[in-house]
């Protein structure tokens, strides 16, 4: 009897600290900071730095989000890209927190902007949503965002010729247990009525001299394609970090229902490639965060001549 009433008081202390833990996940954040190489960067002339935001879903960090704002100040960076799911598309959800706190960034740096799924579901779906979709897209672009539903954006970065290709998938790839056949072909669809300055197409990544391809891309369960199509840097979103993360294994799940996703919620280099997924800023629906915290990622984008000097 003493064994089970050990257990058992062993049992609550840990469902309380787990509690305990959840709880104070889900209300913070952290920086994370990932340097990114490539032979592709020839051009670039410094350090660039890139910040990558993705599924706030309306979450608040103080008050009118001045401590997620602060941190983004803080950083100091040359380009903000934002990876969808910034609000929580739900009818006669309102997206004013959301709104707020996006319309704030083009006043530090210059914004890019990709759907995820819940601003496509409303953008869908207006029998559904209204005129929802309209009004944020509206209220984005009048405070200076450039909005890339599966368009593409050129720059000069730091004198690094550079590509953004925002990708939109149909809100039917989400579905749960389900997962799309996707191959480069169909990234090249999307996007191929869009031409870079050279009059290359968006099937041909790359092809330009030096140029850089950043590809915003929600849902990283169609990776395969992302890569295969030939982006120079991934940056997805949509899973939250698999909710619960397993050190060594990364999260459990994705929205979809698959258990135990290759990408997750870190940085991965598959040869000259880099993959980043945002474990998220916020989360909906199950708001659950285990081992997890909710994550601004700052990327720092390092000149290819500093990369053979530190290869010497």
């Amino acid at each position: 009897m003493e064994i089970l009433m050990i257990l058992a008081i062993a049992a609550v202390v840990l469902a309380a600290a787990a509690a305990f833990e959840i709880y104070r996940e889900v209300h913070s954040f952290t920086v994370t900071h990932y340097n990114v190489t490539s032979p592709r960067l020839k051009g670039l002339r410094r350090e660039t730095k890139i910040l990558f935001l993705s599924d706030l879903h309306n979450r608040v960090y103080g008050r009118h989000n001045e401590r997620l704002l602060q941190a983004v100040r803080e950083e100091k960076p040359d380009l903000i890209l934002i990876g969808g799911d910034m609000l929580v598309g739900k009818p006669d959800e309102p997206f004013d927190a959301a709104l707020e706190f996006v319309s704030q960034l083009p006043s530090i740096c210059p914004v890019y902007y990709a759907n995820g799924n819940h601003e496509g579901r409303m953008k869908e779906e207006p029998g559904k949503y209204g005129n929802a979709y309209t009004d944020y897209r509206k209220a984005l672009e009048k405070c200076g965002i450039r909005l890339l539903e599966n368009d593409i954006a050129h720059l000069n970065l730091n004198g690094q010729k550079t590509e953004i290709c925002g990708l939109e998938f149909p809100v039917y790839t989400y579905r749960k247990f389900h997962r799309s056949c996707m191959d480069k072909n169909d990234i090249a669809d999307y996007l191929s009525h869009f031409h870079t300055s050279d009059d290359m197409t968006a099937e041909t990544p790359g092809k330009v001299p030096d140029q850089y391809t950043i590809l915003l891309a929600h849902n990283p369960a169609y990776m395969d394609a992302y890569l295969e199509w030939g982006a120079d840097l991934v940056l997805s979103g949509h899973l939250h970090g698999g909710l619960v993360r397993i050190p060594g294994l990364g999260g459990i799940v994705t929205p979809q229902g698959f258990f135990f996703p290759k990408y997750s919620g870190e940085m991965t280099r598959e040869g000259e490639q880099t993959v980043i997924v945002s474990r998220g800023l916020g989360s909906h629906t199950l708001n659950i965060r285990l081992f997890n915290v909710p994550e601004l990622i700052s990327i720092h984008l390092i000149p290819a001549s500093q990369n053979s000097c530190n290869d010497l």
